[in-house]
């Protein structure tokens, strides 16, 4: 017969040691609204900037820099209620919560970079290659330019440093996690950051190159360029977006985490099946097979088994737990 089990306490405590790529805490959730609300206000500013710029000058660039200035501003709108929805508890109706409404707002906010962002900046430069119009006033466009630079940076630094905190918990490069995290705003706003400042230079190169040439050719290319590195980082956001809703897993070094802190709990022999799947940022839900120590009655086992998924239930983030017994042929996971 197996020792008593400890406290539900410890057991949690178990289970967070050894999975914090699964774990995260209150102020992790506090740092991606922080993230955002940064995000929104570098964004606002930028665009009535850039919108001023746009129209005294009349460069194409600044134009397609405006639109996708404003694009960002809308997607933090989104972005925001992403967050706040997600957090809301389960009920009956959403036994395992709310937390794939994150990834429901920011599929929205995904799609509207792409439709606006993109979509009206490619449009633009191709309509300035047709119908050619000079620029004027180019000092203005450089210190807007370089006021967005430096706002997009600030925002920019932030994101990846709240990236780069949660990276090295989850054993990963700051590249990886950005891609990899169950976290859709994150990802959002340090991909349209680095967008913006990849945009920004290219919006210089092409007013710059408008000015040294007097055409206005190169500066409706840099607005076509802005736009297609705004479709790609759309489409990369809204397939990450499609994953996650559709369902999806854990990586294999998470899977080995739960795994160990599974194992950890006395009352647990092995484990011969295990599912993992998110069901919002950094929220999990939990499908294993256990074989308990000892070969206690049915009844017994019963009590056994539902006490261990509450005790598991306990670990944070974890938003839903199913185990069942093993049987005995059944061959058991290794570490």
């Amino acid at each position: 017969m197996a020792d008593s089990p400890p406290s539900s306490a410890s057991d949690a405590r178990v289970v967070a040691a050894v999975t914090p790529r699964v774990v995260s805490t209150a102020d992790e959730r506090g740092d991606s609204t922080l993230t955002v609300v940064v995000a929104f206000a570098a964004n606002l500013v930028i665009a009535v900037a850039k919108s001023a710029a746009a129209v005294v000058t009349g460069s194409a660039s600044m134009v397609a820099e405006a639109v996708h200035s404003w694009a960002d501003t809308g997607n933090e709108v989104f972005l925001l209620i992403a967050d706040r929805s997600s957090r809301r508890k389960a009920d009956a109706v959403h036994p395992l919560g709310y937390g794939r409404e994150a990834y429901v707002w920011s599929m929205f906010a995904a799609i509207g970079l792409f439709a606006i962002g993109a979509g009206v900046s490619v449009t633009h430069g191709i309509q300035e290659l047709v119908k050619a119009e000079p620029a004027s006033d180019f000092g203005i466009a450089y210190a807007v330019l370089a006021l967005s630079f430096v706002l997009e940076g600030t925002s920019f630094l932030r994101s990846i440093r709240q990236a780069r905190g949660e990276a090295r918990n989850a054993e990963r490069d700051v590249v990886q996690h950005v891609v990899a995290t169950s976290d859709p705003t994150l990802r959002a706003v340090v991909a349209e950051d680095a967008a913006a400042l990849v945009g920004l230079v290219v919006a210089f190169v092409g007013v710059l190159a408008h000015q040294l040439t007097g055409s206005p050719v190169p500066d409706a290319i840099g607005s076509i360029v802005v736009g297609l590195v705004l479709g790609v980082v759309a489409v990369v956001l809204i397939q990450r977006n499609r994953d996650f809703l559709v369902g999806a897993g854990v990586d294999e070094r998470t899977r080995h985490g739960v795994l160990a802190g599974l194992l950890a709990f006395p009352d647990v022999a092995r484990v011969t099946y295990l599912r993992l799947e998110y069901v919002g940022p950094r929220s999990l839900y939990l499908v294993a097979s256990v074989d308990l120590v000892g070969d206690d009655a049915e009844h017994v086992v019963a009590r056994r088994l539902d006490a261990l998924e509450r005790r598991v239930a306990e670990t944070p983030h974890v938003a839903g737990v199913v185990l069942t017994l093993s049987t005995p042929e059944e061959p058991s996971l290794a570490l």
